[in-house]
Formats: C-alpha cells, structure tokens, sequence
C-alpha cells in the first residue's frame, strides 16, 4: 500500500496538461476547458506542439520544454505517446500523472506498462488509465474531464465508474451540494482505491468518503486501509451485482472494514446530503417534531421501515411544555398542531435541549399558511444550538435555493421525503455500531499451546511430504482435537430444519463450514445454517480470519438459533478453526460440519485439504512469532505483540505511570485514558503497526503489563515512527533497552528503510537510551524537541542491537 505522493493528487501547486486542444469534441478540448472553468490559480502549462496559445496561456510544444515540473500532469494524447511523457515527466520531477485514454488493444496494454515501468524508478503516480479525473474543489483544481464544475464540500467521492462520477457530481451540482475531493479511478494500474482510502482517512477537509466500487485488486491493503478510515469518519460502499456469487462475501468484508453498505445509488446521494452538509452525532435514537398528526404518522411508519429507534418522552418535559407551547402534544413524534407557527419550532428545540436522552433532532414540516416552510427553516437557523447531537430537516415539496443554501451553511440537511431521512439516519446508526464494533475489545482467545500449534503444522507438512492433500476422518479429528474440537465418531442425524428444545442430547442446528482460498479475499470461511423456520432461505453467512469471540458472536447472532444455545461453545469453536487457518499455513480448505446443541459444539465429517502455498489473509493475524519469554532481573518476561485483550492490562500499566513520566510520553499532560483511547493502543492493525510489549503474570495469575514500545510504519514501509514507554517503578532495570532492540530487530525483519522518533529535550533518559541504541540525534522544527533517526539498510556493526537477527517467519 502506499500513498506516496497521493498529496500531488489531491493538494497540486503546478498543473501541465499535456495534448491541451481547442478541437471541438477532442479529449484535450474537454480536459483544458474544465481546468480553465475550475479557476485553478497556480501555474498552468498547456502543451501540444500544434499551437502558440490556448486561453490566454502561452503553449509548449513537448512534455520536455516546460519550464519546471508540474507538480500533476493530465496526459490526454493517444497511448503510444504514454512511456515517452511519462519519462520526461519523471525526469522533471513530475510527482502524478492523471491518464484519461483508455486501453483498447494489445498495443495499448503494452505501451501502459511501458509507462508504469518509465514511472517506477522517478515513483511518479499514476491515475488511470481511463480516468475521468481528480478534482480538489477547495483548491479549484479539475483535473480531467469531469461534466461539470464541483462545489467544495466535506464529502469525498471515490468510483471506478467515468459514467457513475459524472452523474454523481451533476446530482449535487443541482442541489448545491459539494465535495471534498471527487476520484474516478480508472483502470486501476497504480493508484487504487486502497491507495486513495489511505489517504482520505487523514485529511482534515474530509469528513466521509462514499466509495462505490465493483472488485478489490490488492485485499490486504484495501482492507487495512479501510480499516484505518471507519476509525476516523463514516466510509460508505455501494457495490452494484447483488446477484454475483462473491457479493456477500463484499458484504462481510465491508462490514469487517466497519463501512456501511448501502442498498443503491439513492441512497449513497442522501448520504452526500446529510454527511457532507451535517454535524450530526448519531446516537441510537431520535426525536421527531412536526406540526401535523398525518405527517407525524408518515414519518414514525419510515423510521418504523428504516429499523430506527424514536427516543422514550420525558415526563419532565411534559410541565416545560405545556407552560411554553399549550396547544402541543407531547410524546415523540412532538406534534405542534396545524396551526404551529415558526417560533413553535424554535421553542420545542430549546424545549429539548436539556433532555439529552431525546437524541437527534428531527423535523419534519409541509408549508402551512401559519408557518410557511422559508420561516420554519429560518427558525431552525435561530436555533440549532439547542440540538446538541445535531438537527436533519425534511421539507415535503423541498425548499427554494436560497433557503436551502442557508440551512447548508449552518449544517443543517435537508431531505424531501421522512423516508429518505429516516434511512439516512439509520446509516449513520448503523455507522456509529459499526465502528464500536470496531472499537469493542474481545473475550480473551483461548489459550494457545505452543506445543500442540506446532504438532499441528507438522502434521500438516508430513502429510504434504508423503503426498496427501486431504485429511479426513482420523487424521483430521487428530489434527482439529489440537485446537480443542471434539469430532463425532458416530455422527447422530439431525433433521438440521426445525429448531429443537429438547434435551441437552438432541441437535439444535447442524452449520456447514467451509473454507475456500478466494481470489481477491484469500482464505474465507463461509457458514450456512438452514432456515429456523423450515420455510425461509438458508442463512449464509461469510467470514474473513481472524476471528476472535467477539467477531465470532457478530456471526453468531444473525441466526435465530442464537437465542436457543449457549453461545460460548459455539464461538470458541468458530474461533478455534479460525485460529486453526491462521497457526497452519498449509490449510487451503475446509469443508466440515459443525452439530451445535445446547450447551456443546461437536464437529462432523472433517474434511481438510492442505497445500504447500496459498493466498495471504486479507487481514493480517496475531503475529505469534515475535513472542519470546526470558528471564530478565529475576522476572520471567513474557515480550510479544499486544492484543486487543489487553486494554485492562494496558489500563493498568498507564495508571502506573507517575504524571510526569505520562508528560514526558505524550510531549504534555494526560489525564485518564477512556476506552475508545485504550482501544487505539492494543487493537492494531499488524500490517501496519507493532506494538511490543512486556510482561509477567502475578502471584494471582494476572498479566501485568511492564512496557510497551511502537513502530507506525508509513503506508510505503519507507519510515517508521517509534515511541517506548515503561512503568515507572520500572525504570532503571535496563527494559527500554530490551524494547527497544526489539522493535529495531522488527523493523529491519519488515524491510523498513529508516526508524524515527522524537523526545522531549529534557526528557534525558529516553535521549540516552536512543543515543545507546544507535540512533542519531536530529534538530526539529520545535527547539524543545529531539529527533531520532536510524537507517535500517546499512550493516549493523557487531554487538549492537541493531544487529540481532530477524524474527522467524
């Protein structure tokens, strides 16, 4: 993954747009009318051998002859021309290139990888090929061939759709809406849409990103980069082809990512009005306001439709509101009457106000002669302070462009119909779960014994070794028991159709578990449970390893047989065969079935296919072979990487730290850390991150957490970032140095280029240690802080710690 010079994309000083024509209907026609309509400010260089001046800009003739190097270049010219420009462009020093042609034959396809090898080694990016383009609003910079010139706004729009993009855009040019960035990515043949989440995830004008997408060309990254994302704003998918055999597969991916899935392109459009205009904080629940009893029950039935939840009354507004608005009806929906005027609306928000169980604030309002719709909208404006967790509208008929504008500016959206507020709504519920889900920490795994993971792999290989590739019946319940699954050796029939009550001896559910090597995904795991009701469809549903119980319980809890179990022994066996997939490399399928009964999971008819190579995991596991467990100052230490079990633990071990050692840490002062914090620091995503940490288990059996110390590699795995910190009844014994040797030995195991870290001046002990470790000491742009720096790809020199040898695997 990288988003190396995605910044030249997205932040241009210089643009070149290279085959800039006045030919009616030519691609250079299209592409320099759109720039010069965008008003980019900085510098802009037309070339084409064919003219003096185009627009007023003096032209030049080749790619080689202009003046400096466009920070991004638009080429418009036929293939053929593709490798030559792009060399020039990189020896310039050219950082992006937007290619807006597509790839029609043979020779086409050759002349593009002839121009992604000229661009390696200068690493220009490249757009495209195929590309409507990229535009940046607030920069006003459009940069292809878009249908129309973009407002700014807070959305961003990432497509591998030309046709989807310019009928996106054309839809909230109407509606005044905008966007933070627009990207149409083309065919993909460097930046791609993990490439560009990357990026969004950290930019502040960003506030959501829709994505709309048909395949994943690198999982891993797309996954890791989507990850990253839904932790910092809302990310919505809409991927068309319900019908494809893969697309629920999508739909377990994306909610893994935790993005939220919408049903069709309607619905995305509204989320480019609520997201991109609104300072919503949607929490579960909401409170309606309409002055209409029939538009109050039109409204309940859409968010009734919508699966939304309307916040319980609370009985001490009832008093407020009868002194304040005595023709009211409390309740929710909060019916004003039909002869409500436009004050009435503002009063019932600041009814509410202190009423902070009534949630989002909802209104919803056809014009009356009493309370024109223009006046009601002003009134909200008056009054939106009141709405702590924010305020939508929904104007039937919708309102005139002026009033419209005006809600905008203060962050109000505005929908047309209580169903399509209603299901707006419930996305960003449905995003808000998402990322707790996110953020929740797991049951701890079971424990894991080395020993029987290693019995395991063996068994694997010695069965590859003497030319088998399955493993049934003994083999496999040998091979499963060293995960704690039990194999029935006299399976018991079950009907596996109706659901039973019965005796702890019967059946509740028999699921078929399989395991395929996916071509985009990597080993997944695919469930199917027969309908409870014997009528219905078969639940199917897909996972991605790794699972942990907490994961396992999210695919547990779509059946309806979960509320007949004891769902405890049905996550561990899920988790189990997880663990199963990630510890054994060999394991390329699964086909078994697991007999689920009230209190007990038993497996049938295992079937395991091994092989000496598969896919690589879209989601990068437990990395157990960085643990290592010594004997240090009279301790038996424990060093790995951390988990997302380990928020008490790392709770603990921050609460241990004096309030000066927590300052000299985190370069300020630092109160407590609450859960979502916690939940940054031991739930990492291991493709990008490691944090190591050390520990022991005390006299009680609890671990306890000593120190821990991070690298953050960049998305390129040029630079990685490094902090250390240990309890402060612990300083002094030496333990940042053992850190800190291991995270140098990670490091340069990862092919990271160069390992940075900064510290306080007179923070004198961590200078030590990084002086001791062999880093050089730099000067920042704060005189009160000291770099660190270290390049991994000379040779250590003997006896330093940089020189330990690389972790196994």
């Amino acid at each position: 993954m990288t988003v190396r010079n995605l910044d030249a994309l997205f932040r241009p000083k210089s643009v070149a747009v290279i085959g800039a024509s006045e030919r009616p209907g030519s691609t250079g026609a299209m592409v320099w009318t759109r720039v010069l309509e965008g008003g980019f400010e900085g510098p802009l260089w037309p070339v084409n051998p064919k003219y003096s001046t185009l627009g007023g800009h003096a032209v030049i003739g080749e790619t080689g002859d202009l003046p400096e190097a466009p920070t991004v270049a638009v080429i418009c010219t036929p293939p053929a021309t593709w490798p030559g420009i792009i060399h020039k462009l990189g020896g310039l020093g050219t950082r992006a290139a937007i290619i807006v042609g597509e790839v029609r034959s043979d020779d086409d396809r050759l002349a593009l990888r002839h121009a992604l090898s000229a661009a390696r080694p200068n690493l220009l990016r490249i757009v495209g090929p195929g590309s409507l383009g990229v535009v940046s609003p607030a920069l006003h910079a459009h940069l292809g061939a878009p249908s129309c010139t973009v407002k700014a706004g807070g959305v961003a729009w990432v497509s591998q759709s030309n046709a989807l993009t310019n009928a996106v855009l054309g839809w909230a040019q109407a509606r005044g809406l905008g966007f933070s960035h627009a990207v149409a990515l083309g065919a993909e043949a460097d930046v791609d849409a993990g490439d560009v989440l990357d990026y969004l995830a950290s930019d502040p004008g960003t506030r959501a990103i829709l994505l709309e997408l048909d395949s994943v060309r690198a999982a891993r990254k797309f996954m890791s980069a989507a990850r990253a994302a839904a932790r910092n704003k809302p990310v919505l998918a809409l991927r068309s082809g319900r019908a494809d055999p893969a697309d629920a597969l999508y739909t377990a991916a994306f909610r893994r990512a935790g993005m939220v899935r919408v049903d069709s392109l309607d619905d995305l459009l509204d989320e480019i009005e609520t997201l991109g205009v609104g300072r919503v904080a949607a929490g579960a629940t909401a409170t309606l306001i309409t002055s209409d009893s029939g538009l109050a029950t039109l409204a309940c039935d859409a968010f009734a439709a919508a699966g939304d939840t309307l916040a319980p009354w609370p009985d001490e507004a009832s008093e407020a509101l009868r002194q304040a608005l005595p023709h009211a009806v409390g309740g929710n929906p909060l019916r004003l009457g039909d002869d409500a005027r436009p004050e009435h609306f503002g009063t019932a928000l600041e009814l509410l106000a202190n009423q902070r169980a009534s949630g989002t604030a909802f209104v919803v309002h056809a014009s009356t002669h009493s309370a024109p719709v223009g006046e009601v909208a002003q009134a909200l404006i008056a009054n939106q302070r009141f709405a702590y967790r924010g305020l939508l509208a929904c104007f039937f008929g919708g309102v005139d462009a002026a009033t419209r504008d005006a809600l905008h500016a203060q962050g109000i959206p505005v929908h047309t119909t209580p169903q399509r507020l209603a299901r707006a709504f419930a996305r960003l519920v449905d995003y808000r779960m998402g990322r707790e889900l996110l953020m929740q920490t797991p049951e701890g795994l079971p424990a894991q014994i080395p020993a029987a993971i290693d019995a395991a792999q063996a068994q694997a290989r010695e069965a590859l070794a003497g030319g088998e590739h399955q493993l049934t019946g003994e083999a496999a319940a040998r091979f499963l028991g060293r995960f704690g699954l039990q194999v029935e050796t006299a399976p018991q029939a079950s009907d596996g159709a109706q659901a039973s009550t019965g005796s702890t001896g019967k059946p509740i559910v028999d699921i078929v578990v399989e395991l395929h090597d996916d071509d985009n995904f990597g080993p997944v795991f695919r469930f199917t449970a027969p309908a409870a009701d014997g009528l219905s469809e078969p639940l199917r549903v897909y996972g991605l390893p790794p699972l942990n119980p907490m994961l396992a319980r999210d695919i547990v809890a779509r059946s309806r047989y979960a509320q007949l179990i004891a769902p405890e022994p049905a996550l561990a066996a899920l988790t189990a065969l997880s663990q199963a997939v990630c510890d054994v490399r060999e394991i390329v399928g699964i086909r078994l079935t697991l007999r689920v009964y009230r209190d007990r999971v038993t497996v049938v008819d295992p079937s395991l296919s091994v092989a000496a190579t598969r896919s690589r995991l879209a989601i990068v596991p437990y990395p157990r072979r960085f643990e290592e467990t010594l004997d240090w100052q009279g301790l038996r230490v424990t060093v790995r990487p951390i988990r997302p079990e380990d928020e008490a633990a790392h709770h603990d071990f921050v609460e241990a730290m004096t309030p000066e050692d927590l300052r000299l840490r985190f370069f300020g002062a630092v109160g407590s850390f609450d859960h979502s914090q916690l939940a940054r620091m031991t739930q990492i995503d291991y493709d990008r991150e490691m944090a190591l940490i050390a520990t022991v288990q005390s006299e009680e059996g609890f671990t306890r957490t000593l120190g821990v110390v991070r690298a953050v590699a960049d998305p390129d795995n040029e630079t990685a970032e490094f902090a250390v910190a240990v309890r402060s009844d612990q300083k002094g014994r030496r333990l940042g140095q053992l850190l800190m040797d291991r995270i140098i030995r990670y490091a340069r195991a990862r092919g990271i280029h160069w390992l940075i870290g900064e510290a306080l001046r007179e923070n004198v002990a961590m200078i030590a240690l990084a002086k001791a470790s062999g880093f050089t000491m730099t000067r920042t742009e704060d005189p009160g802080v000291v770099g660190f720096r270290m390049a991994l790809d000379e040779p250590a020199e003997p006896g330093t710690a940089s020189a330990a040898p690389a972790a196994p695997g």
